[in-house]
């Protein structure tokens, strides 16, 4: 698993060529300046909460942990998610590591009034325009993953088309890369993701996001992903000024997730 980010980014370089190839940059352009306003997905996350802020992922397999959830209903478990009180939709829309599809973003938004985050491995200007034009109203950019450079042009263009930016660091070097361009060129448009998973090992800590905490000035803009199980890691987050997480496989795991997502939330059956 140590070189499975390189694996996915070689693959994405090939899908991001294979689609410029089908679909050239300028007609996808016209059709992203022909869509509707996005959500506002920024709003939706640091929004004020008793509680938290919960980003529930659709997602059916992983590279850590195999084919999640067989009985995969995009559409049922985001409306599920919403009946349970989440804030926001994370979409998993990477086919080859992760069964997901591009597709499923706007059959989700048709069906539930909450923003969706198109979780994927954005490289590229291509992918943003893409995001666009399938509905999402905010795109993961990975730290480890761009230079300097391309993610201050990333962040420049999510802006200038209206998607909010999850701009997630897994390690501390990234974060003091990133800690500079947090909130450029927009407050309102990036948000922070610490992620607990250690991308050598793969095992998750969320711990790892209390010992980051204190490096980040504006904490509203927190969000940690990964590793996040019951109420206690919840309140355990909260209590360390962050409003907001981001979980998947746990909920994914079970069989009501609505009922999940609202235990996870007010702690309801966990004591």
């Amino acid at each position: 698993m140590a070189n499975i980010l390189d694996q996915i980014i070689a693959d994405k370089r090939r899908e991001v060529a294979e689609a410029k190839a089908k679909l050239p940059l300028e007609h996808l352009e016209a059709r992203a300046a022909d869509t509707a306003r996005p959500r506002n997905f920024f709003k939706a996350v640091t929004q004020s909460s008793p509680t938290i802020n919960v980003i529930a992922e659709v997602k059916r397999a992983s590279p850590s942990a195999g084919l999640i959830r067989e009985d995969f209903d995009p559409v049922a478990i985001a409306t599920a998610y919403h009946a349970g009180g989440a804030a926001a939709i994370s979409c998993l829309t990477d086919q080859k590591y992760f069964q997901g599809d591009l597709s499923y973003i706007d059959k989700i938004k048709a069906a539930v009034p909450l923003p969706v985050l198109r979780k994927d491995f954005i490289i590229d200007p291509y992918q943003l325009y893409e995001s666009r034009v399938a509905g999402a109203d905010a795109v993961l950019l990975i730290a480890e993953c761009l230079d300097e450079a391309r993610l201050i042009d990333l962040l420049i263009l999510a802006t200038q088309l209206q998607l909010t930016v999850l701009l997630e660091v897994h390690e501390m070097d990234s974060l003091l890369k990133v800690r500079p361009h947090i909130g450029f060129p927009h407050a309102g448009y990036c948000l922070l993701g610490i992620n607990n998973r250690d991308l050598k090992s793969m095992t998750t800590d969320l711990n790892h996001t209390l010992r980051l905490v204190d490096m980040v000035e504006n904490r509203s803009i927190l969000v940690s992903e990964s590793g996040i199980r019951t109420h206690d890691d919840v309140v355990k987050l909260k209590a360390a000024g962050i409003g907001a997480v981001l979980v998947g496989e746990n909920l994914m795991k079970q069989p009501d997730v609505e009922t999940a997502i609202r235990q996870l939330i007010d702690g309801d059956g966990q004591g």
